[in-house]
């Protein structure tokens, strides 16, 4: 029974670090090589990727589909799907599709070229290629070079502050029990239970 116990702690922690690790903003430098729109039909991956764009038509499987295709400094190719969140989780509020596609599309670069431009891509999501998962692209900025470091300040802030809630919430749970617990160990010990 001991075993159950822990593997059910064990696997409710997995989803809850594997949900954060997927949901919380993560940063990449790399080079933009191309921009393109493809029409998918997510299907069976449905749910790696955002609900139907904000303002079109939901009743239609397939959609047009923004895409970014980078390179890291170590020459490994990242794509990422543009698209928006709208009001859905995770909660980017994004609404601004097209104009990162375009502001993307500017700052394409080639690979010898000696004027390079490396950007910063914030996204969330996992990319896997067996499962066609692309992580989703939600920011994208200029920085001098692919040795650049970025502080996940957002990050940081929302772990210490969901931290801080478990912490609490803990404290509060064993209070209570200790509460509830002590009236109970004094009737047993003066013989009255």
């Amino acid at each position: 029974m001991v075993y159950v116990k822990w593997v059910f702690w064990g696997l409710f922690w997995t989803m809850v670090f594997a949900s954060l690790h997927y949901t919380l903003p993560q940063h990449d430098v790399v080079r933009i090589t191309d921009t393109y729109e493809k029409r998918v039909n997510p299907g069976n991956n449905s749910f790696f990727w955002s609900n139907a764009d904000t303002g079109e038509r939901t009743d239609v499987a397939e959609r047009d589909v923004f895409f970014i295709q980078t390179f890291r400094a170590n020459d490994k190719p990242m794509i990422y799907r543009n698209e928006d969140t709208g009001w859905g989780w995770p909660p980017y509020f994004k609404f601004d599709t097209s104009n990162l596609q375009a502001e993307a599309s500017d700052m394409m670069s080639k690979k010898n070229a000696a004027n390079a431009q490396w950007v910063v891509v914030r996204h969330y999501g996992w990319r896997n290629e067996f499962l066609s998962i692309y992580p989703n692209a939600v920011s994208i900025w200029s920085v001098e070079g692919p040795d650049v470091r970025i502080i996940p300040w957002v990050k940081i802030v929302i772990l210490i502050l969901l931290a801080a809630a478990f912490w609490a919430i803990r404290v509060r749970w064993r209070r209570f029990w200790r509460g509830r617990q002590k009236p109970v160990d004094e009737e047993w010990s003066t013989g009255r239970g």
